[in-house]
């Protein structure tokens, strides 16, 4: 297993003027990318990473080709539906994809927008529900090592959640829980896991040479906040600054703490590209975290719940508190634009997003209420499986 802890730059992020995006943030001398490949133990290939590539400043790399947004699924929650699939998202940089999360569907739904495996680049993980995980080990599972074009021949990188190093109090009464000898592993663990919970089929295509271990073909960097934010399993999203994950010729990445009730680490991503700044708000609550971290944003896919549709579904009053209590009600997203000064607002990640429940049309009426109540310039869109958004900065 390996790790990637992250710390913070020597000085605090400067606040942004209105109006204006943040400077880019230079990756402190303190930052420690710490990977190995998943199996190979942290001893294998662990250390310092080497110093990220940095773009040409004042124009575009030699052969840039553009960035777009694509939505892979946008169902919030569990239940499977079959009008939309579970969270994922891919961003395609330079003819390279960097998926964010990995819901029910994210594979086929990889295949359905047309994307090359052999682009895939990387994954970023928000945190570890199972609507955000459950296809995560599906990529190197099924494409890694496959003979002839289909699959990816290299390895590619994989950043999530540590451990939250404990469990919430509980269970509840008349529940209990799974996995006593880890009951909360990371990102790490859980792929070490799948992988061994495949032995058997992986083993017996490497027989019939006609496939390898996918732990060769994945390299996972676990994220940890940095010690000066004081977060932990109890004070899971404190005000902060966000801190740098990763960058490459293609992309900055970094991220910050958002509150989603127990769950720890969860996080939001800021993707920095030539062309534009994306962020993904992963599940949360309203947070200054998230406005702080998307500051000048050209797209924010930001999660959204629509109350009244939630209490219509005839789910129990603490379970209907519950989603509100950890989830961004849609009214909300005009007044997160406007603090963020972000100039487009996609919405994935819908509960409920069985169409049955509540059409597209009524959620789209529903954004755009809030985008005039809280005077947010900017658009709002209700995000659909396999809609595609080109990126580009905003003339200002």
């Amino acid at each position: 297993m390996c790790t990637c802890a992250s710390h913070p730059a020597e000085h605090p992020a400067e606040h942004p003027s209105e109006g204006a995006a943040p400077a880019p943030r230079a990756a402190g001398r303190r930052t420690v990318l710490r990977a190995a490949v998943l199996g190979g133990g942290a001893a294998a290939l662990a250390g310092l990473a080497a110093p990220a590539a940095q773009a040409a400043p004042g124009g575009r790399q030699p052969g840039h080709r553009g960035t777009e947004l694509v939505l892979l699924g946008t169902a919030g929650g569990p239940p499977p539906l079959a009008a939309r699939t579970g969270i994922a998202s891919a961003l395609v940089v330079n003819g390279r994809t960097y998926v964010i999360d990995a819901g029910r569907g994210a594979v086929t739904q990889f295949m359905r927008a047309g994307l090359s495996m052999p682009s895939l680049a990387g994954i970023f993980v928000t945190h570890l529900h199972a609507d955000h995980t459950v296809d995560l080990f599906s990529f190197p599972l099924l494409s890694a090592g496959v003979v002839g074009k289909q699959g990816f021949q290299k390895p590619i990188e994989v950043y999530g959640p540590g451990s939250a190093g404990r469990l919430p109090d509980g269970p509840p009464p008349g529940s209990h829980w799974v996995g006593a000898d880890d009951p909360v592993p990371g990102v790490a663990a859980l792929l070490r896991l799948s992988n061994a919970a495949f032995a058997y089929s992986t083993n017996g295509f490497i027989a019939e040479h006609m496939g390898s271990d996918p732990a060769d073909y994945v390299r996972v960097h676990e994220i940890q906040p940095p010690a000066s934010a004081g977060a932990s399993a109890s004070n899971t999203a404190p005000r902060m600054d966000p801190f740098p994950v990763m960058e490459n010729d293609d992309l900055k990445v970094t991220a910050i703490l958002v509150p989603h009730g127990p769950v720890f680490p969860a996080l939001a991503y800021r993707i920095e590209t030539e062309d534009g700044v994306i962020v993904f708000s992963g599940d949360t609550a309203r947070t200054p975290n998230v406005p702080r971290l998307a500051a000048g944003a050209d797209v924010l896919v930001h999660e959204a719940f629509h109350r009244d549709a939630v209490a219509a579904i005839g789910y129990p009053p603490a379970v209907v508190e519950h989603i509100g209590a950890v989830h961004t009600e849609v009214g909300e997203l005009g007044a997160v634009g406007v603090e963020a000064d972000a100039r487009h607002v996609v919405i994935s990640h819908i509960t409920p997003a069985d169409p049955a429940v509540l059409s597209d049309a009524a959620w789209q009426k529903a954004a755009d209420r809030s985008a005039r109540k809280a005077r947010y310039r900017g658009r709002i869109t209700l995000g659909t499986d396999l809609a595609r958004f080109p990126v580009a900065k905003a003339r200002r």
